[in-house]
């Protein structure tokens, strides 16, 4: 599974996202980014159980990618603005703030739609970006910010080869990305629609199920 990443730092909230220099002579699978990952209803780790992510990266070296589908208890946008001293919020507010993973817990993420990308953001599908700068935080409350967007806290992270094996091992079950997926389903029923469309009942689900 995932593993919490050590550091000698408390990072910031909305660090920007770091990359990993290539490791020479890895061989993976084709990149997953772009892809959702559902968990096998069997994967033993609590963090995970029943968890959609959304695939950012993924290469030789490392992989990484934000659960979409899992949202704080005590925590809104208003809230993150005032613990982030960025002000009174003009606009949403009282949108959730998401449980993005394990790793690196008080660093933030934006999963946006590209009609508002800025100079940090990355291009995680055609029509899906991600961008880690407090900056974005602002013009959503400003209002000038992305139509859709799910603001998070934290991340899903995997060592250099650790997610093919996840995948060989059926850990996880993965489908295409679409910005509907991300943004308009229903975040409490998102696995099981899922399954669905892989055309699997996770009720009968042994472990030998292939990807999409």
């Amino acid at each position: 599974m995932t593993q919490d990443k050590e550091t000698d730092h408390e990072p910031d909230a909305f660090d920007a996202v770091a990359s990993s220099p290539q490791r020479d002579g890895a061989t993976v699978m084709p990149s997953l980014q772009g892809q959702l990952l559902l968990a096998s209803p069997h994967i033993g780790d609590e963090r995970f159980e029943k968890s959609v992510i959304l695939m950012c990266h993924h290469d030789s070296n490392s992989a990484m990618g934000l659960i979409i589908n899992k949202r704080t208890s005590n925590l809104n946008l208003g809230d993150l603005y005032e613990k982030l001293d960025i002000g009174a919020p003009r606009f949403c507010a009282g949108n959730p703030v998401h449980i993005g993973g394990p790793v690196d817990s008080n660093r933030g993420f934006v999963l946006h739609s590209q009609d508002h990308m800025l100079p940090d953001s990355m291009q995680v599908t055609h029509d899906i970006g991600l961008t880690a700068s407090i900056d974005i935080l602002r013009d959503i409350t400003e209002g000038i910010g992305p139509i859709q967007s799910i603001v998070s806290l934290g991340c899903a992270g995997w060592s250099a080869g650790q997610l093919d094996q996840e995948i060989s091992e059926n850990v996880w079950l993965n489908l295409p990305a679409s910005a509907p997926l991300v943004f308009d389903y229903d975040r409490d029923t998102l696995w099981e629609q899922g399954f669905a469309a892989l055309g699997i009942d996770p009720g009968f689900f042994a472990g030998t199920a292939g990807s999409a």
